[in-house]
């Protein structure tokens, strides 16, 4: 009996992974070995800073609130404090928003916490 073998899942495979490896430098764009090993690292990279993202973009919000709070005499420990005993719920992405973009409404909310 033959060996049967599927090539067109394998060919498949490597297409795949050939297309994804498009743009890469030098022999990473073309050679299946070296493009697999290269397309695998960069999924764990992807995998890895998509978490990694959120973590920065919190720290992004937190940097801009501290420095909208503290143009109003407060630290950012102390505006957070404030804004939970006071009840208001408004989230970090859109306290930073304000502090940048719309500094009446922050100044508003500041106000009513002190």
């Amino acid at each position: 009996m033959p060996r049967s073998v599927n090539a067109v899942a394998s060919r498949a495979k490597r297409k795949k992974v050939l297309k994804q490896a498009k743009g890469y430098f030098g022999r990473r764009k073309n050679v299946w070995t070296v493009a697999k090993n290269a397309v695998e690292k960069g999924l764990q990279y992807q995998y890895r800073d998509r978490r990694a993202k959120k973590r920065e973009f919190r720290s992004l919000w937190i940097q801009r609130i501290n420095a909208g709070a503290r143009e109003h005499g407060l630290s950012y420990s102390q505006l957070m404090g404030k804004l939970h005993a006071n009840g208001i719920e408004i989230n970090r992405k859109v306290l930073a928003d304000l502090a940048m973009n719309n500094p009446e409404a922050f100044k508003a909310i500041v106000e009513k916490v002190k």
